[in-house]
């Protein structure tokens, strides 16, 4: 694919490119601007978008979460091979959860229709046999205990609200709404609450419009830019993604300058109890910024934006995915270099672990889901063609997690809860991170029943289970609480020979941040 031209516009000169590229708002009873595509181009966008993110994840699939705060050196060769697709997918069937999961809801779309409700999806992923972490399994947790979207996304019930759940497993969104960045947006409002919330579920928004909008457009840039409008502005999100656009136009040639930016300025945590205090970070906001770095600094090349996405560290098997979909999406199946596509054939009627579809599959009902949307949306389908009608880009509605919580301290346990454990703390918010276990793994799986008292009340009733499928991904979590001293208990009420609860640590959160560079320098008075 010959290098595109660099799209230099801030953000500011967004309006003026919307008029460039499709026109004037139009007034309600203007006709929409529209763009005519050859079925056969859809149906080979659809298929590199599939097959892109699949090949993006098996790259990336080795070094996930091995390069936490750095990036991976030049001098470091990542394999690539015929072959290795399929050695993925059939020794670690884990690793495509950024597949299984958008499987999951094209499934649902299928068999229930375009208007399916919310319950449904939510209860095909709480109850599907693969493995989840983060926002998404303790949204399965909230679920299968009776705790309903969106509310099961919600940072009060889920620790991971801010996490990269649904922004990896966001693409169907776009991929079925080919042109119609505001259609895929519903749809992401209607599932990604199941999991996420705030900058958690604008990374699917985000994700979601730069598929949508890669079947429009071949400047990648454009791209980036442009699908940044669906998010608030006010947002964090919005903020880290600007950010990313302005350093590379400060540094377009020098990808790992922007990589110390984001470190720089977006890599504190604050919701993932785990990312919190340690380099680990799931958050999306930075996971997404090292998607953006990918494909600007790709600037259209499959090979570079892989290979960035993927060097810039974290979550480098999702990033690469969805770096690698929505370039597959603008390029099409027939342009991602052969190279890249090394053994594709080979999996493409395998079936991905958990699920009854392959890749073969999803192409034939992706495609007819998006001429579906196409109709909905005023668009036409004809013998040859489809007419969109095209969608400006416009923002959804504002939102924030862990609004006013800030980390104060990590607190090591690392001790098992036989009967029950006690604690004081001081602050507005604590996370205690654990879980349950048996002892041997032929024995059968017990579900423990917990009780929280906070103060000498008790707050929550709660049940853990030892399989890992249904497990609560913390023991418990308690936010927005006054400000001061607080005595907490957790109590075991069906102990079991053989079985354990076992507490790691916990985390502090109080109402203002904590400045720990100056810290000494402040209470000695200097």
């Amino acid at each position: 694919m010959k290098a595109m031209k660099k799209f230099t516009l801030s953000i500011g000169s967004f309006s003026m490119c919307w008029l460039l590229c499709f026109g004037q708002a139009q007034h309600p009873e203007e006709p929409q601007r529209t763009k005519v595509i050859s079925l056969a181009e859809l149906q080979d966008k659809i298929r590199g978008g599939w097959a892109g993110q699949t090949i993006g994840v098996t790259f990336g699939g080795p070094t996930e979460f091995h390069y936490n705060g750095t990036f991976i050196q030049d001098y470091q060769t990542i394999p690539w091979y015929d072959g290795y697709l399929k050695k993925w997918m059939e020794d670690v069937p884990g690793l495509y959860d950024d597949i299984y999961m958008d499987l999951t809801f094209v499934d649902v779309f299928e068999r229930l229709g375009m208007d399916a409700p919310v319950d449904s999806f939510a209860n095909a992923f709480a109850n599907a046999g693969y493995t989840l972490w983060h926002a998404n399994q303790a949204a399965r947790y909230n679920i299968l205990n009776g705790i309903k979207a969106p509310e099961s996304g919600h940072w009060m019930n889920n620790p991971h609200a801010d996490d990269i759940d649904y922004q990896i497993e966001s693409d169907f969104a776009g991929l079925m709404n080919p042109g119609m960045p505001n259609s895929a947006s519903e749809i992401s409002d209607k599932i990604g609450h199941i999991m996420n919330y705030g900058d958690g579920w604008y990374g699917g928004v985000y994700v979601g419009a730069m598929y949508s909008l890669a079947f429009v457009s071949d400047d990648i840039h454009y791209v980036v830019k442009e699908a940044l409008r669906t998010v608030p502005a006010e947002s964090d999100f919005y903020k880290c993604i600007s950010d990313v656009i302005t350093w590379y136009e400060r540094y377009p040639d020098d990808w790992k300058q922007t990589w110390f930016e984001i470190q720089r300025k977006w890599s504190e945590e604050v919701g993932c109890p785990d990312g919190v205090f340690a380099p680990f970070d799931i958050d999306a906001k930075i996971n997404a910024a090292y998607i953006v770095l990918g494909l600007l600094y790709g600037n259209g090349d499959y090979t570079r934006t892989l290979e960035i996405a993927t060097r810039a560290g974290q979550d480098s098997d999702c990033n690469p995915s969805s770096a690698g979909g929505i370039l597959g999406t603008m390029m099409g199946y027939n342009k991602i270099p052969a190279h890249w596509k090394m053994g594709l054939a080979d999996v493409e009627d395998m079936e991905f672990k958990y699920t009854t579809m392959s890749l073969n599959k999803v192409y034939d009902i992706g495609y007819r889901h998006a001429l579906e949307m196409i109709r909905r949306n005023g668009g036409t389908i004809d013998e040859n063609t489809a007419t969109i009608a095209l969608q400006r880009p416009t923002p959804v509605r504002y939102e924030k997690s862990f609004e006013g919580l800030y980390p104060v301290e990590r607190v090591s346990v690392n001790q098992t809860i036989t009967a029950e454990y006690a604690f004081d703390f001081e602050g507005t918010g604590i996370v205690l991170l654990g879980s349950a276990h048996k002892d041997r793994d032929e024995l059968p799986n017990h579900v423990f029943s917990l009780e929280l008292h906070i103060d000498g009340k008790k707050i929550e009733t709660f049940s853990m289970s030892t399989d890992y499928t249904k497990r609560r991904h913390e023991i418990f979590w308690k936010y927005q609480l006054p400000e001061g001293k607080h005595t907490v208990k957790v109590v075991v009420t069906n102990p079991r020979d053989g079985y354990r609860v076992w507490a790691g640590n916990y985390v502090v959160y109080g109402n203002m941040p904590v400045d720990g560079i100056n810290y000494h320098s402040t209470i000695s008075g200097r």
